[in-house]
């Protein structure tokens, strides 16, 4: 490999992450905002959490028209932009008194710029890394899930001070800077610095294929099943995790000198993030259903520990780092197989579409599983919910994806999967 471009591609990589952790904050740290909110807008918990499922949506069903903006424009230009959109959500919401605000301001701003940034990251890294895609796009992601780590413990102090108000003002100008800066520096591979794809453990399409075939392939909608589902899981508890902690009277004890509610929402973004390029990088070397199907029984045994020991504060926290740990790999997983099976031409627009099955999954993540919270009077349904959802995905990843993906790339049997010669 040309020493100058693996240099070139190290740096994007770096650059990637800074500007993913810089947007990370509106959807990983809006927990820390809902008790204020609700009390300024008079708004009820599952009011207030459409505010959530819009910026989800709007993150993630636009992401096919932002995928194409960034193929057909600057990914500098457009990635940027969406960093400036994403601090300006949160600037703006610190000037409004009402629910529609909330949405039109938070909802709307932090949604739009944080899809921009995402899908434009991990649609540029998979083209930069064909031989470690899974790593890669695991690093990127790792920023979105961990960048909220340096940020939760200071919003935390801050609201306690200064109020909501100053402290989205304050973050949202200070993230949307970072994250437009480290834009600037973004760019495409050319057609010189394109390195092959490595023949080992890797079955990967010897063709590009189009959004328009795509869409038309069982294929691609199984994965969009199956992504649609997991999100719907990992969103319910990521929406509604401080009133988990609250209800179960775990959020307020100290645990290990901190308070239970913070440490436990720092932990879970450390685990969020590593899990990422963790299972990215296992994924390039067994295979991703296979590491899909591990990953996703893990989290389903995760959910039933935490639900058992539910009221030690202990257990909960460090119990929630191992959801999130076995849940977050998804954002590796699910653009580095897609990438894999149809190809690196179309790649921003193709995961456009596979991401609007988060938008999707918001839809049940926030609000649906805090009604169901207040018909029930009690979290057990939505837990039992997400355990099914997480069973029935890793058995659809092992039995039906991965035979499903040999016939499409003409793969006859396991031997071939790692010995067949793969071309981007």
């Amino acid at each position: 490999m040309d020493t100058t471009v693996s240099r070139h591609r190290w740096v994007q990589l770096a650059l990637g992450l800074v500007a993913m952790m810089a947007i990370s904050s509106p959807q990983y740290v809006w927990t820390l905002f809902t008790k204020p909110l609700i009390a300024t807008t008079g708004s009820t918990l599952p009011q207030l959490q459409w505010t959530f499922t819009i910026l989800i949506v709007l993150q993630t069903f636009f992401s096919p028209v932002q995928g194409y903006l960034i193929e057909r424009f600057s990914p500098k230009l457009m990635i940027a932009v969406g960093a400036i959109l994403s601090g300006l959500g949160w600037v703006l919401a610190a000037r409004v008194d009402t629910l529609w605000g909330v949405y039109a301001t938070y909802g709307l701003f932090c949604g739009l710029g944080t899809g921009i940034v995402y899908v434009g990251i991990v649609g540029l890294m998979v083209k930069w890394f064909p031989d470690r895609r899974g790593f890669a796009v695991g690093v990127v992601a790792a920023g979105y899930g961990m960048g909220a780590m340096l940020s939760t413990f200071p919003i935390s102090d801050m609201l306690t001070a200064s109020g909501y108000r100053h402290t989205l003002t304050v973050f949202g100008i200070v993230l949307g800077a970072i994250g437009a800066l480290a834009a600037l520096g973004l760019r495409a591979p050319r057609a010189d610095e394109v390195l092959p794809v490595p023949a080992r453990n890797l079955s990967t399409c010897v063709h590009d294929t189009a959004p328009k075939e795509m869409l038309k392939t069982p294929l691609f909608w199984l994965m969009f099943a199956m992504m649609t589902m997991m999100s719907t899981g990992g969103l319910m508890v990521v929406a509604n995790f401080a009133s988990f902690a609250r209800d179960f009277g775990v959020a307020d004890a100290i645990i290990f000198g901190f308070v239970a509610l913070p440490f436990a929402l720092t932990f879970d973004r450390i685990t969020n993030g590593l899990t990422r390029p963790f299972f990215g990088w296992v994924s390039d070397k067994i295979g991703r259903e296979n590491t899909m199907g591990i990953a996703f029984a893990a989290e389903a045994a995760a959910i039933a520990l935490l639900l058992v020991f539910r009221e030690n504060p202990y257990a909960f926290a460090l119990l929630s780092g191992v959801v999130f740990f076995a849940w977050g790999e998804i954002f590796s997983l699910f653009p580095s197989i897609l990438t894999d099976t149809f190809g690196t031409k179309h790649a921003t627009t193709n995961y456009g579409f596979l991401y609007m099955a988060q938008g999707i999954g918001s839809l049940f993540g926030g609000p649906i599983a805090a009604w169901i919270y207040l018909v029930q009077g009690s979290w057990l349904p939505v837990f039992a919910i997400i355990i099914t959802l997480d069973v029935l995905t890793a058995i659809l990843a092992y039995f039906v994806l991965k035979p499903m993906r040999r016939t499409w790339l003409g793969l006859g049997d396991e031997r071939a999967m790692t010995a067949k010669p793969a071309m981007a």
